[in-house]
């Protein structure tokens, strides 16, 4: 029984690099199409340019040296034909970093989504007690996965969280809690009563991340579904990841519509959901389309599709992070992602829309944590290279986190 359920896993994963492997084809070619079409773009811009040019300098050869008369001619602008540009153009380039499908962005409002990020952060101040910056939540944590609820909490203080609490199970309990000191571990995630001891907690936490080593148990995920039930009764923000993303592809009713809640599937949890949701597999050629979908089937959720590029959705516009990371994937980052998201979108919410310019707050939140991610992957991957792990990714937190938000 056992060797076939491993030749079983075997034969799953090999076809999931080869699928990837396609996937990685079409990229390239993509990119190749895109880079093609940037630098049509720029042709034309130096036609443009020329023809100005030489515009401006054939007028200022004919201007007499008396000094002119008011006349009604046409500037220069008005010779340029935008509906011949725009069909040029057609596809649109997408710009690194963020854009709309609904709305056009100017170079300066993507620049100000790092801005946004940085607002909504509270200061540091003596006047504030214990837990006031955040008091954050991980559901997850059983006898076999014990590194994922760790890194996803200890994350969460290392971007700025005053409290993390972990429930797990029993098993899994004084694993967790010998890892750091720092968390506070509840060991009740197995016990017959174990929505209500959580229950208790839930008006003392600013936020939930729901799934980091959760497993895949019947009664772990049962009670993960009666936790995010009391969390969505209470509108605290939620944050859905690993296996509880397993346990929403199998039940999306139990989070679709909620707003406060912010899901980071990385490819294959996405194809899971797109075809729960849209009955139709993902269309390798319009990742933007299917993450906005997928947003939209889900009541307007924020979906965060993590990736080579993470695009970020609330069903009405797609923000893409493209920060520089590195080219290792090691086990754990995801929680890294997680966490710190728990921290950032309980910011964000607090801030108002006021701090983010009218923006979703959530939108803000899951872009400021992906970029954290990326770059404590690069500055680690720049000291350990390959060896890197995310303990040492979760070093760099504070280091990451004053580059790109307090500097």
């Amino acid at each position: 029984m056992m060797e076939k359920f491993l030749q079983q896993s075997v034969d799953t994963e090999e076809k999931f690099y080869k699928y990837e492997e396609q996937r990685l084809k079409i990229e390239d070619k993509r990119r190749e199409a895109e880079h093609a079409r940037e630098l049509q773009m720029l042709q034309m811009l130096g036609q443009m340019l020329t023809g100005i040019s030489s515009t401006v300098s054939q007028r200022s050869q004919s201007i007499p040296t008396s000094p002119p008369q008011r006349t009604n001619h046409r500037s220069y602008g008005d010779n340029f034909n935008y509906n011949a540009m725009t069909a040029a153009l057609s596809p649109p380039i997408v710009i690194e970093r963020a854009f709309s499908l609904h709305k056009t962005h100017s170079i300066k409002d993507m620049e100000n989504i790092f801005q946004l990020v940085r607002n909504v952060i509270p200061p540091l101040t003596a006047k504030k007690h214990k837990g006031q910056d955040g008091r954050i939540g991980i559901v997850g944590g059983c006898q076999e996965y014990t590194g994922a609820p760790y890194f996803a909490a200890i994350s969460a203080l290392k971007v700025g969280a005053d409290l993390s609490h972990v429930f797990c199970t029993k098993d899994a309990a004084a694993v967790i809690k010998s890892y750091s000191p720092e968390l506070i571990v509840h060991p009740v995630l197995d016990s017959p009563n174990a929505v209500h001891e959580v229950e208790k907690w839930l008006p003392r936490l600013h936020s939930v991340v729901i799934g980091p080593g959760l497993g895949r148990d019947d009664v772990l995920l049962e009670n993960a579904k009666g936790i995010i039930e009391k969390a969505k009764v209470k509108g605290i923000p939620i944050v859905i990841d690993a296996d509880g993303l397993w346990l929403i592809s199998q039940q999306p009713s139990l989070i679709q519509g909620y707003q406060r809640a912010i899901l980071t599937p990385n490819y294959m949890e996405f194809s899971r959901l797109y075809e729960a949701m849209l009955r139709d597999p993902v269309d390798s050629n319009d990742h933007h389309g299917c993450v906005l979908r997928l947003s939209q089937a889900m009541g307007n959720l924020t979906i965060v599709q993590k990736g080579e590029r993470d695009l970020i959705s609330d069903g009405e516009k797609v923000l893409v992070c493209s920060h520089e990371g590195s080219s290792r994937r090691c086990g754990g980052q995801g929680d890294l992602l997680s966490g710190s998201l728990g921290v950032l979108a309980h910011w964000a919410f607090l801030a108002g829309p006021e701090k983010t310019n009218g923006q979703n707050p959530f939108l803000v939140a899951a872009f400021g944590a992906c970029s954290l991610t990326r770059q404590c992957n690069n500055q680690a991957f720049q000291k350990c290279g390959r060896s890197m792990t995310t303990s040492d990714m979760v070093s760099e937190v504070g280091t990451a986190f004053n580059k790109l938000f307090e500097t």
